[in-house]
């Protein structure tokens, strides 16, 4: 980061994914802010703010928006960094919360903050069915908290904490957490990660680009719903390292054989572990995580053959949830082994995961047959 000093403040500028965000904060919206939690707290910095100079932040981070398309919650990880220039989070917890809101709500977006136990909660309106942090409903309307994983154990249940009553015109919009475009980063923040796994006696070999920047991203985002978490998309790099390669290597193969490929790679390509062992919760990989990190379990797994199919083949699929497992199915003219009927439709089990048998398209593990299954989510390409 890098900060001049200027007549009427000072201008920032820092690193953000393949762009350098620079923004000038004028004087008069830095100010001491107590370091306890309080309303009172809240509505002084919210009176003392809004009478500054803080039309231009807002616009510079709307312009910035703009020139990137970044999704709402890549947007707020700027937002996020912005408010860490401005008052450091380890120097005032508060302070660096009360600019996230700030900022967060003259965006547009409606942001709340609420008081409790010394502590200061922040959410933000969101209408999508996120399943794994707390919320609080004010009006018939859910607000998902943004930084309960700050306070850790600390955190209270959401009765503890009291809304700040603060009415920011501007604060109108709903907070979205679905990622469709992933930004894109610099080319040398990349590195190589090999991949083979074997398919009918030859070893096939890959040599992915991958970011560490992407596990940043994505660090406390929360359980989405399934069709969210099955369109997150590759950043540019890491796309253009695997998905020619694939094609390549598809040449020459029916569909099906094609299909059979991208699940044997999904299942094999990587190590599996449990999410309860390797994190103590749940947790879904996007595609791009499960090709970056070491392990992964079965949802990672069905997500990024999902994604595969979809970018290659672009066909029809289910995904089917059992109390244990997550798998897909993919609709073809003709269904392989025993299909399943959804809606009228047959598909044919593709199972990802490495299980007990070499499954083949078409085949469910013995361990499934007889268990009762959801399809989360049902996949039908557009027709062009």
């Amino acid at each position: 980061m890098i900060s001049t000093v200027i007549s009427k403040g000072q201008n920032y500028s820092f690193d953000f994914y393949d762009g350098t965000f620079n923004f000038s904060v004028d004087s008069s919206v830095v100010f001491p802010i107590p370091k306890t939690a309080t309303a009172s707290a809240v509505s002084n910095f919210y009176n003392h703010i809004s009478s500054g100079q803080y039309t231009p932040l807002i616009s510079s981070l709307e312009k910035y928006q703009k020139k990137y398309n970044l999704n709402d919650w890549i947007y707020y990880q700027l937002i996020r960094k912005t408010a860490e220039q401005i008052s450091p989070k380890a120097d005032n917890y508060f302070g660096y919360t009360l600019y996230k809101w700030f900022l967060l709500s003259k965006c547009g977006y409606d942001a709340r903050l609420a008081v409790g136990n010394d502590q200061v909660i922040f959410y933000v309106r969101n209408e999508e069915d996120i399943s794994d942090i707390p919320f609080f409903m004010i009006d018939d309307k859910k607000f998902m908290c943004l930084n309960y994983h700050d306070y850790g154990k600390l955190f209270k249940q959401a009765d503890a904490y009291k809304p700040v009553k603060i009415l920011i015109p501007e604060a109108k919009n709903p907070f979205s957490y679905k990622v469709t475009r992933m930004p894109d980063f610099k080319p040398e923040s990349y590195q190589e990660k090999d991949i083979e796994f074997s398919y009918r006696q030859k070893i096939h070999h890959f040599k992915l680009k991958v970011n560490e920047d992407v596990q940043t991203i994505f660090k406390n985002y929360p359980v989405v719903d399934f069709e969210s978490y099955f369109n997150i998309p590759l950043s540019r790099e890491t796309y253009s390292s695997l998905i020619p390669t694939l094609k390549e290597n598809l040449k020459g193969m029916d569909q099906k054989k094609g299909v059979d490929y991208l699940m044997r790679f999904t299942r094999y390509g990587f190590l599996y572990e449990d999410d309860g062992e390797n994190f103590g919760k749940e947790k879904r990989f996007s595609p791009e995580q499960t090709l970056l990190s070491t392990y992964s379990d079965c949802d990672d797994r069905a997500a990024l053959f999902f994604y595969l199919v979809k970018e290659i083949y672009n066909l029809p699929m289910i995904a089917l949830l059992y109390p244990k497992h997550l798998t897909i199915a993919v609709q073809f003219d003709k269904p392989v082994g025993e299909p399943i009927t959804y809606k009228g439709k047959k598909y044919s089990y593709c199972e990802p995961t490495p299980q007990a048998q070499n499954l083949k398209i078409g085949q469910l593990s013995s361990n499934f047959r007889n268990s009762k299954y959801e399809v989360v989510y049902a996949y039908e390409p557009i027709k062009k």
